[in-house]
């Protein structure tokens, strides 16, 4: 593919992901420290797109750099997780591409004798236990999620997630906010 392949699919990307998100031109001009006019012109390709302003809008946007830019179209069904450790006990595998407005995530998380401190973040979060069973804090309220068990819920209340007894898995859907607050934090 050409560099005008590339700059019309980073182009549409822009769009597609301001809009996934609900967001003006004003919005995403007061997120990424850009004009409006600035990102209308490069969304319509009326102005080149620089390194720098395509770092600013990919930071504003919360996604990486080939999220934006990748060009392999045929492998675009199929995603090869691959495990990450960033804190003892859990282990994450992203199960989705980071250009959504929803992140899907695989997690095993050890038991762990002291009980997270619950948290609160902009977003919502939703999760399906594989196996194991969580203990699920939610305010004052503690809740068992069992194999086969989903649960749902605002994180503007305080929550916390910990594996009972031994190792649990699960997916976790959460929007872009959920994605900040459990991916580049460091509670589950």
């Amino acid at each position: 593919m050409g560099s005008g392949d590339v700059t019309s699919t980073v182009r549409a990307r822009l769009r597609s992901l301001r809009r996934v998100r609900g967001w003006s031109l004003d919005d995403l001009a007061e997120r990424s420290h850009l004009s409006a006019s600035t990102i209308s012109r490069i969304e319509t390709g009326k102005r080149t797109i620089s390194l720098e302003v395509l770092v600013s809008l990919a930071d504003a946007l919360d996604v990486d750099m080939n999220g934006l830019i990748e060009l392999d179209e045929d492998d675009d069904m199929i995603i090869r997780p691959a495990a990450i450790t960033r804190w003892p006990g859990v282990t994450i595998w992203p199960l989705d591409r980071p250009t959504g407005n929803t992140a899907a995530i695989k997690m095993r998380l050890e038991p762990n004798a002291e009980r997270p401190k619950p948290r609160i973040h902009a977003g919502h979060d939703w999760l399906f236990v594989l196996s194991g069973r969580l203990e699920l804090i939610l305010g004052e309220r503690r809740a068992i999620v069992n194999t086969g068990e989903a649960a749902e819920f605002s994180t503007m209340t305080p929550h916390a997630i910990n594996a009972i007894d031994k190792p649990a898995e699960f997916i976790m859907v959460f929007d872009r906010d959920g994605q900040r607050a459990h991916l580049h934090n460091s509670d589950a």
